[in-house]
């Protein structure tokens, strides 16, 4: 007879808390073996997630309490990775929304939350990081409570159970004045408020894929839930494909979930979530069904990107020096490898054959994209990002975001004046009793682009901005740009201390002495909106005269460090990124330099 089930998943915005709960609620469910060394961040498997501290891909694990199988979805935090949380709220019937104690629900915890009402789920609210200092917890369930109202909740939604935990210490509990020291009552919670999964064993097999996977043994690995049916290791069974034709295939290998390892079983009925081998063109939102009755469940539905950008083969002077696959079929192959898993990101060939247009979510999931490529070897140049236009009722439309910024009261006039040139649109405002305030706008989505580093200088570093997409909206009208020019070297060569030293008062620069240089490159910001080309690879004249200054030490200003999300923010529409494994270069599309 088969365990009892709970499929839930797991809710939060980005620095929430989130993976180290999870941790906590592994760590206390008995998966490892006694002394056996134990991870911090045990689902963010991915390099460049426990980098940046975020989750990127949703990853699934099990454990048992109380003689049931709880199934634990963990969801990607950030809007930009929505493709990733509309498939998997799919596999679930309940799910923990993570609100931290001090900030309350941030408006990713928003487009998540939005998705999951949308499709009729309960949460259970956890108020994590109560153990903090400045934590109002029961403020942040009056928060929590607003939002689901605004988000159109029904009346059970919006009676949701709530708990007080910290992830990091390993307790929750229901009353704040109560002594806890484990997660028992948030195991107990997902037991009482999650339901069971429904679904019918005895009808005919339903299994929609959700996730997809590939291994060097096995090939591509579908990951999904069981809506219907039973299924079997080494049965036949069909996969029906996104424009109806059906694919005949045998499982040859049918895997459960088991902690954080997939374990080998025999069959699995209704309600499970599984890891299926032998459909090698199984794609997203598809059904493995039964080859005698095949019937298919409603396809899943994914926002559209909003943002673009051209990824081309590098043809910089350097092209082809550090990277090991340079060539378009190296590139276009790697991109058409990417869509098989990546949901939201679409690719499309343009009239060069060196060119690629790359459309996603946002800066961050092109630039996760993109960072990934790099790390793997491969070497390319991108464009601008550019916003996706759509026509709504014959009128041209333009997506707008959420955007909230928490910043010092100092900051406040010149956030609001900065937002106000790039057509923002204040929504709220309110007056926290620390210091700070918190500033919500909605905003055309080109209006943010380049915004990021501008607003760590009017805040001086100590502001926080997050935003998610709201809707598409009538186009609003060119955005003036208001960025410097830069500055262009005009020789290839490496730069010397001495020609950055003389030029110091012409602007701020990216580069250090004994950086290689080519004709065109862009290795710094000029200080007027010109651009400038400027000779950074002259040296000093030697002479058998000594200089009077001649011991004295001196120094650069220190360089803006130009990492590859500020480069993709900071370029213009006449300039590219080129991308390589060990560098990240701006340049101007046309080598043509202006005559001074």
């Amino acid at each position: 007879m088969s365990l009892p089930i709970r499929n839930v998943a797991i809710i939060a915005h980005v620095d929430h808390g989130k993976t180290t709960l999870v941790d906590s609620l592994l760590k206390q469910s008995g998966i490892f073996r006694e002394g056996e060394e134990v991870p911090d961040c045990v689902m963010d498997s991915n390099d460049l997630e426990r980098e940046r501290g975020i989750t990127i891909l949703s990853k699934n694990t099990a454990v048992r309490y109380k003689d049931t199988l709880i199934n634990i979805v963990d969801t990607p935090g950030h809007a930009d990775f929505g493709g990733e949380v509309e498939r998997v709220l799919g596999m679930v019937d309940g799910c923990l929304l993570i609100v931290d104690a001090n900030e309350g629900p941030m408006p990713q915890t928003r487009f998540v939350l939005k998705k999951a009402l949308e499709k009729g789920l309960r949460p259970i609210v956890i108020v994590n990081k109560i153990d903090r200092p400045r934590a109002d917890p029961h403020a942040a369930v009056d928060k929590v409570l607003d939002l689901f109202i605004e988000l159109g909740a029904d009346d059970d939604q919006c009676d949701f159970p709530y708990l007080f935990a910290s992830g990091l210490a390993g307790y929750a509990k229901k009353e704040l004045d109560v002594e806890s020291t484990d997660m028992q009552c948030l195991f107990d919670a997902i037991l009482d408020h999650v339901p069971p999964p429904v679904g019918d064993p005895e009808k005919p097999l339903q299994l929609q894929v959700t996730t997809l996977d590939y291994s060097e043994y096995l090939g591509r690995i579908v990951v999904g839930r069981i809506h219907n049916g039973v299924i079997r290791s080494g049965q036949q069974a069909a996969i029906v494909k996104e424009d109806g034709s059906i694919v005949k295939s045998k499982i040859s290998k049918l895997m459960g979930f088991e902690g954080l390892a997939r374990i080998d079983i025999e069959e699995a009925a209704a309600g499970n979530l599984v890891a299926v081998a032998g459909f090698s063109d199984a794609n997203i939102g598809e059904t493995i069904t039964c080859p005698n009755e095949p019937q298919a469940l409603p396809l899943i539905k994914v926002d559209e990107p909003t943002l673009q950008m051209t990824f081309s083969v590098n043809d910089s002077p350097f092209a082809g020096k550090e990277g090991k696959f340079v060539t378009s079929r190296q590139v276009r192959d790697r991109l058409m490898r990417e869509l098989e898993t990546n949901v939201a990101l679409r690719v499309e060939e343009t009239d060069s054959p060196e060119k690629f247009s790359v459309s996603g979510r946002g800066e961050l999931h092109l630039g996760i994209l993109i960072e990934t490529m790099r790390r793997e070897g491969y070497e390319f140049q991108v464009s601008q990002p550019q916003v996706i236009y759509r026509e709504v009722n014959g009128q041209p439309c333009e997506p707008f975001e959420l955007l909230v910024m928490d910043v010092p009261e100092d900051a406040v006039g010149g956030c609001i004046e900065r937002i106000g040139q790039r057509k923002g649109e204040m929504q709220n405002m309110q007056v926290g009793t620390n210091g700070r305030t918190q500033l919500d706008f909605s905003v055309p989505a080109r209006g943010l682009i380049g915004f990021r580093g501008e607003f760590m200088r009017l805040t001086r570093g100590e502001g926080i901005m997050n935003h998610s997409f709201l809707d598409y909206r009538p186009f609003i009208g060119e955005i003036e740009a208001r960025r410097n020019g830069v500055i262009i070297v005009f020789e290839e060569g490496v730069a010397t201390f001495y020609a950055l030293k003389n030029a110091e008062d012409r602007g701020v620069f990216f580069i250090t002495p004994g950086t290689k240089v080519y004709k065109g490159m862009i290795v710094g910001e000029h200080n007027r909106p010109q651009d400038l080309d400027l000779n950074v690879c002259k040296t000093k004249q030697l002479t058998n005269h000594r200089s009077a200054t001649g011991d004295e030490l001196v120094q650069l200003q220190t360089p803006v460090d130009m990492s590859l999300e500020r480069a993709l923010e900071y370029i213009g529409p006449d300039e590219l990124v080129e991308i390589t494994p060990e560098s990240v270069r701006l340049r101007k599309v046309s080598k043509k330099l202006v005559k001074r």
